[in-house]
């Protein structure tokens, strides 16, 4: 059997997605590494697989696709690298599959930027970045366009949305001090628009591109965690740039164009500006 939609990572993104597709009526495959998850998927309308994408033997049944969405995350529990997972998954992934699919669509990051002036950057700028996550994800890409280049390419902002936020809605109850440049600008795509864009790409059939897919305005870090304290009743923010960084990714600093996703993706967003969006994802 031919499947419209195989979802390899079925997490915040790729769920969504799959729940999406099979809202519209098409059949949808989906990863999990969990036999308890996969009867909650199965539960839910869609047609589970469990496998590993560092268990090369284990991806060999997945079916033939028209599209596979791979939108595989960084679980920081699992005791695998970001190489492992990102890279050597990828590659196993495309092993396993052995060409039984039209279209493949990749989930990326606009970590691979490296710029930390503000600079602007789009589809064309230069990709140095300077830290690992940064690095392992443009070899994902590089390895995706060595072994399958009509793949789609989709560079995500900063996800944001539903059941996105509640680290930093404690954080920001906790009235704990903030790591990092207030000041650097930050870039956001709500969750309600990358799956639209996702759509879109299937809908016209897309081939062989790169979108950076961010919304409409960045924003300074201060003016964001500003926001959010006053949508959520919270004292105002403060900041410490001395203070240590678990993510690591505090000190970039660029401000993404969207013009690309506008002209042959999504004409308008649903939530073009955090002040559209982050209501509706406290609110969810």
């Amino acid at each position: 059997m031919t499947f419209d939609r195989l979802v390899v990572g079925c997490g915040y993104v790729g769920q969504r997605a799959a729940e999406f597709w099979r809202d519209a009526g098409l059949n949808v495959a989906v990863t999990t590494r969990s036999p308890e998850r996969a009867q909650n998927l199965e539960a839910a309308g869609l047609h589970p697989f469990v496998c590993n994408v560092l268990d090369l033997p284990s991806l060999r049944p997945l079916p033939a696709a028209r599209t596979v969405l791979h939108a595989v995350g960084f679980d920081r529990e699992s005791g695998q690298s970001q190489r492992e997972v990102y890279v050597d998954g990828l590659s196993n992934l495309l092993e396993g599959l052995d060409g039984r699919f039209d279209q493949f669509i990749h989930i990326s990051s606009t970590s691979v930027y490296g710029q930390t002036d503000g600079a602007a950057v789009n589809e064309e700028a230069a990709t140095i970045p300077s830290r690992d996550n940064g690095r392992v994800v443009l070899d994902a890409e590089l390895l995706l366009r060595d072994r399958f280049e009509d793949a789609v390419i989709l560079r995500l902002a900063g996800i944001y949305g539903p059941d996105r936020l509640l680290a930093r809605v404690l954080q920001r109850k906790d009235n704990q001090p903030i790591p990092g440049n207030p000041d650097a600008w930050l870039n956001l795509i709500h969750l309600t628009d990358i799956v639209r864009a996702i759509d879109a790409v299937v809908e016209k059939q897309l081939q062989n591109e790169l979108f950076l897919v961010a919304d409409d305005e960045p924003i300074r870090r201060r003016d964001f965690y500003t926001l959010l304290a006053s949508l959520i009743g919270a004292a105002e923010p403060t900041f410490e740039p001395s203070l240590s960084d678990p993510k690591g990714d505090r000190g970039a600093n660029k401000r993404c164009d969207n013009t690309k996703l506008h002209q042959l993706l999504l004409p308008e967003l649903t939530f073009p500006t955090v002040r559209e969006g982050l209501p509706d994802a406290i609110g969810s």
